[in-house]
Parts: C-alpha cells; structure tokens; sequence
C-alpha cells in the first residue's frame, strides 16, 4: 500500500473500508464525525505503517469557524471517549504531557494544552482539596534540540517515580487533507511517536517504552506541500480519477526538496488556541468527572 504522509489512522485507510486485519466503524453525534479503527493484525499494521491498536477520530467542520458550541461538544465528546480507555480511579495520578515546542506555532498545541489542565496532584494534602478531586500531574518537556533530552528518557524517569496508572501524551499531527487541520482530534491507545508528524522522528512513548498504559491526543495542525500540490493539481485539472499518475507524481515530489516542506494556515495561532482549549476541556472532564465546570474552572484561576 502507499503511505501518505499523515498520523490519522482514518487517512492511512484510504477509502478502503474492508481492509483485512482492520475493524473500521463510523457514525455520528449531532455535528461530530466518529470514526474508529481497530488494527487487529501485525500485517495490516505494517501496511497501514501504524501500531495494532484502537484510533478514534472525532472530526466537526465548524470548529475551523472558531464555533464555540463545536468546542464545547468536542469537548464533551473527547472527555467520554478518554474516560471510556482509563482504567478505573484509584489513588495513582494521570501524568498528562504535553510534547512540542512552545517557539513553534503549529508544533505547540501540547505545551498550549498543558497550561489550560487542571493539575491536583500538589492540592490533595490540602485542607482545602475536594474529596472529589482526582490526582493529576503534567509536563510539557520541550523538544530535543532545546533540552538535549530525549522526551522518553524525561517521562521514563517521571513514571518510575511517580508510578501513574495511565500518561496521556497531546500532540500536533499532520494530515493528509488540509480540510481536516484544526477540526479533527485522534485519540488512541497505541502511544506516540514524538515528531512522527514532521519525519523527525524520535524514541516513542508506549507501554513498552514506559510500563503503563499511554494514551495519545493530537490535532492535526501541518500537511506536506508534496501533498498539498497533489491535491491541488488534481483539483485544477478537475479530474480526480486518475489517482495512479497522482500518487505516483506526490511520491516524486517527496522524493525532492519540496518533499521535506511542511504547510500550516494562516489562522495557525487561533487554531492552536482553540483546540488547546478543546483538548483541555476534554481532559478536564475526564479526569475530574466528579467536579462541576465551574470548580474546575475556580482552580484554575
């Protein structure tokens, strides 16, 4: 199978629906697009060029609107569908890391996320902390060529101290349609690959790696310009049926300099906002289903 260039799992499918070795399921919730694919085997993995695991897809167009009604039901959706893969409560905390670089636009909606989570671990022992308070911790390590630290020697060393049941990773993707930049969430549960996205890639964070359970969160925020200008020949030549010749031409381009270009809108700066407030909301909800929004949102001021 060709690979595109993209980190959504719902992409990497192509319009093939009946892949052998994959589950693939898809409907809706009021304005929101659900689609989930199970990669069951590890031959279908290695074409999909993804982990065997659970990708879920939550898509809403009115999110690049900046709706505020959208956000709110993605959020809402996301805080099920995250609560739906922890494992029950106990008293271990969720360690939630935030990868990027900050100096980055299009890179930063990690670090953007973690600055918008409740975190509670440090509260618990005080006399003021809700009973109903779950313990959270977060971090946002930066990028290699900031720290000269590997994101996976950073967390290694957190989870061995501080033994969490579960590290939710949030980070930027890239798509393989431009349409689904800054209106599409991936969640799952086969851990990340940081800088995947941009074909730096580096050591992963997954339970293999890290000995607890990881869950990944990201939005696409970039698509590669090869990609990009196979789109866009197809749509001025207005004739999308020879997808042969056009994969064919975006596999010459990547092999060029124009293949290691990466493009981001415009609006980049709002969109990270926007769906870093997403995000957080998402994981605020899931990780403290027993406080009310406005608890939530006292701690947080």
């Amino acid at each position: 199978m060709i690979q595109s260039r993209t980190d959504l799992a719902m992409e990497s499918m192509g319009t093939d629906s009946s892949f052998p070795g994959v589950d693939v399921r898809r409907w809706e919730e009021g304005d929101v697009q659900l689609s989930e694919v199970v990669i069951r085997t590890e031959e279908a993995a290695q074409a999909l060029g993804k982990p065997c695991g659970s990708y879920l897809t939550l898509e809403c167009r009115p999110l690049r609107e900046h709706d505020p009604e959208a956000r709110i039901a993605m959020a809402n959706l996301l805080g099920e569908e995250l609560s739906r893969m922890l494992k029950p409560s106990d008293e271990a905390p969720i360690l939630v890391v935030g990868l990027g670089n900050r100096g980055v636009t299009p890179d930063s909606l990690g670090p953007a996320a973690i600055d918008r989570t409740l975190v509670t671990r440090h509260m618990l022992q005080s006399e003021y902390a809700s009973p109903n308070m779950h313990s959270v911790c977060a971090i946002a390590p930066g990028v290699l060529g900031v720290t000269g630290i590997e994101t996976v020697e950073m967390v290694e060393s957190l989870t061995g101290k501080l033994h969490p049941r579960a590290v939710l990773c949030i980070d930027s993707l890239a798509a393989r349609d431009s349409g689904r930049i800054g209106c599409t969430v991936q969640i799952s549960n086969t851990g990340i690959q940081p800088g995947s996205g941009v074909g730096n890639h580096r050591r992963p964070l997954t339970r293999e790696t890290l000995g607890v359970d990881v869950i990944a969160v990201g939005v696409p925020t970039v698509i590669y310009a090869a990609t990009l200008a196979r789109d866009a020949f197809a749509l001025l030549s207005g004739d999308g049926g020879h997808e042969e010749a056009l994969s064919s031409m975006e596999r010459e381009l990547l092999g060029t300099d124009l293949g290691n270009l990466i493009v981001t809108p415009r609006d980049i700066d709002a969109i990270v906002k926007n769906c870093a407030t997403l995000i957080a909301g998402g994981i605020n909800r899931a990780l403290q289903p027993n406080l009310t929004e406005s608890e939530i949102a006292a701690m947080m001021d």
